[in-house]
């Protein structure tokens, strides 16, 4: 058993906004991601704006089989701000998003709300104690797509799209997306 990894398993859905009751004033976290080139890491950036308080991560993430990329395989490294500066070189191809937290019927959700080039792109992800647990799963109203096999909207794709790409995407999958709207109300 290899217990350098953590497996999570996972759903993400795109979303048109958040739902009730959450707004953007919402209790929230902002995470800057940064990609390393062609490896599987990330540099992660995490700021509890109430408190000011940052966390930051060396993290590894991978498909744990080749049948999706709904099961993950993580590994992390917790760094102090001597650690951290080590990695600056690597910052650049960054993603900016808030992510925000609220349980639905008795499922933990996060919402991700981008920011810069791809404000407009609203993701929810739930994340299970296992396989079964994620397939037996009925999604809410207000998850409009389900998107987490598409390697398309995984971090390491993302950071390198702008929103008319992704706007081009989601209409491939049968979908439109307003920019403009914070928020759906009816989801119950």
């Amino acid at each position: 058993m290899d217990k350098t990894y953590k497996t999570e398993f996972l759903r993400s859905f795109l979303i048109q906004g958040m739902p009730e009751p959450l707004t953007r004033a919402s209790s929230h976290i902002q995470l800057f991601d940064n990609y390393i080139a062609d490896t599987r890491m990330r540099l992660r950036s995490i700021r509890n704006p109430d408190t000011r308080a940052w966390t930051r991560v060396l993290q590894q993430r991978f498909a744990a089989s080749e049948n999706g990329l709904a099961v993950l395989k993580i590994a992390e490294i917790f760094l102090n701000d001597e650690e951290y500066a080590q990695f600056r070189i690597f910052e650049g191809t960054e993603i900016r998003k808030n992510r925000y937290f609220h349980e639905f019927g008795g499922k933990n959700y996060e919402f991700d709300v981008y920011l810069g080039s791809l404000w407009g792109l609203n993701l929810a992800r739930i994340e299970f104690g296992n396989e079964d647990e994620m397939h037996e799963f009925e999604p809410r109203p207000f998850l409009i797509v389900e998107v987490s096999n598409d390697p398309f909207f995984t971090g390491e794709s993302l950071v390198l799209k702008t929103f008319s790409e992704i706007e081009a995407e989601v209409s491939k999958l049968g979908v439109s997306y307003d920019r403009s709207v914070d928020e759906i109300r009816p989801y119950m």
